[in-house]
């Protein structure tokens, strides 16, 4: 409303009575109730969200004027005002909270109240003048919370996947660099936390590289699952409400406004009444947790001490790890990573029961589907840009740390087993504690094999080798 002072208020009314409205709020009566009745979180719906949900409006909009149901400046009017939107104005008059009954009515009924205010104003009225733009009978116009909703959770699920496999591809490529800086560097391989068989760091580096990729290819298949939409289907998907010309383009439009392959789905009420494609994407989001957690909790580990614990990487240094231990530094990316990850997990378990209490024609949980699955998106994306940017390109091998853990392991004794047997090895291993000396010095004590073989044996070429040849042995002295 034009030059309205803080405090003045314009009164609306609904089928439940009349409410005053800040004057200044783009938002009308329907919000007004939905904010009384949900002050549940505090949360805020998530940015992609918001972006999609003006975009779906801005579809519906432009496929209603197409056909001549929004003729002139009032259908041009709301399709501005949705893009405005769309491109992150208003953002903070979206003001109903996340957790809502009503499968998302309220959300719904927030964004036609904004948009039809703003468009209002775009026609040279004021904001809130229902006779310029309507928002049920204008902004609304063929549409059903239960077809709007859930297409524009997909499209910002669609934004938000395209987003996290770019930052996945990064973190792939980091630990690729990584992979081939380590190649030389001999370690000790560790089973259920003792030492196992000798390997090279960059075997390690190499498995996380792997395990990344494979996340990569998941979210890249798992976005043709979600690019089905039920927009047009109305209340329950038999489009009731809504003219046929309009249900079968208003998907093309809303793939036209968003630059995404969204397309209508075959069976419209199946796709308005089963939430299980969020459900599978949010398992495919745990999987890649599940990554980065494996890979969080190993740099940590690597990293520790770094005096006292294993110490065979140094991770860069971001930021001060105590208020009280000078000098301190803590692996705060990874621990940060972590935390991400459990709660993408949690996320996940929450959208698998939500996708599976829907009832008959509708799923009233949807606005839960749809707080956790965005989040679940951004954590993930920001936990793969956090380690591609300031943890891995910076890690460091410490050599002479991981040969001294060689040298006092068993793990070189595992390299004879071949040659010699699991019993003579374990014996050899057994004398070489009793003397207080490494398998190698005992080895080379007992005349099992020379220096120099053992050293072969124990070469970065050797042991990335897929399993042995029997003349690799011809030195060691056999039983």
């Amino acid at each position: 409303m034009r030059n309205a002072r803080s405090g003045d208020t314009r009164p609306e009314r609904d089928g439940l009575g009349e409410r005053a409205i800040p004057a200044d709020a783009y938002w009308g009566i329907h919000t007004s109730r939905a904010v009384r009745n949900f002050p549940f979180s505090g949360y805020r719906l998530h940015p992609a969200f918001i972006r999609a949900f003006a975009q779906v409006k801005q579809a519906c909009a432009s496929t209603n004027a197409l056909l001549g149901f929004l003729p002139g400046e009032r259908g041009r009017a709301i399709m501005n005002a949705c893009a405005e939107i769309a491109d992150g104005a208003l953002h903070d008059q979206i003001v109903v909270d996340p957790f809502q009954g009503g499968a998302g009515t309220s959300t719904n009924m927030n964004f036609n109240e904004v948009i039809a205010a703003r468009a209002a104003e775009l026609l040279g009225g004021e904001r809130g003048d229902r006779s310029l733009v309507h928002p049920i009978r204008h902004v609304n116009m063929h549409q059903s919370t239960n077809d709007v909703y859930p297409t524009a959770l997909k499209v910002a699920v669609l934004t938000l996947l395209t987003e996290l496999e770019d930052e996945i591809s990064r973190l792939q490529q980091a630990l690729q660099a990584k992979e081939g800086q380590f190649r030389d560097v001999v370690k000790v391989g560790r089973t259920e936390l003792t030492d196992a068989v000798p390997m090279t760091l960059g075997m390690t580096f190499g498995a996380f590289a792997d395990a990344i990729a494979r996340d990569r290819w998941r979210v890249f298949k798992c976005r043709e699952r979600i690019k089905r939409v039920n927009l047009g289907g109305t209340a329950v998907g038999t489009g009731l409400g809504a003219p046929r010309d309009y249900v079968l383009a208003v998907a093309g439009h809303l793939a036209t406004v968003t630059g995404l392959p969204v397309s209508r789905a075959e069976n419209l009420v199946d796709a308005t009444q089963n939430m299980d494609v969020f459900a599978e994407v949010s398992g495919i989001l745990k999987a890649c947790a599940a990554n980065l957690l494996k890979i969080a909790s190993d740099l940590r580990l690597l990293s520790s001490g770094p005096d006292t614990g294993l110490g065979e990487i140094s991770l860069p240094p971001l930021q001060a790890g105590s208020s009280i231990m000078a000098g301190k530094i803590n692996p705060v990316m990874p621990e940060a990573v972590t935390q991400a990850a459990l709660r993408v997990m949690a996320n996940d378990q929450t959208v698998t029961l939500a996708a599976g209490m829907g009832q008959l024609e509708l799923n009233h949980l949807l606005p839960l589907i749809a707080h956790g699955l965005p989040e679940s998106l951004t954590l993930l994306t920001a936990s793969c840009r956090g380690l591609a940017d300031d943890c891995i390109p910076g890690i460091e091998a410490r050599p002479r740390q991981c040969a001294d853990h060689v040298e006092r392991s068993t793990a070189l004794a595992t390299v004879l087993v071949p040659a010699l047997g699991y019993d003579r090895v374990e014996a050899l291993v057994a004398r070489a504690k009793d003397a207080e000396i490494s398998v190698r010095e005992q080895a080379v004590r007992e005349g099992v094999a020379p220096p120099e073989v053992l050293q072969r044996l124990l070469s970065p070429r050797q042991l990335c080798k897929l399993g042995f040849s029997p003349d690799e042995f011809e030195e060691v002295n056999t039983p």
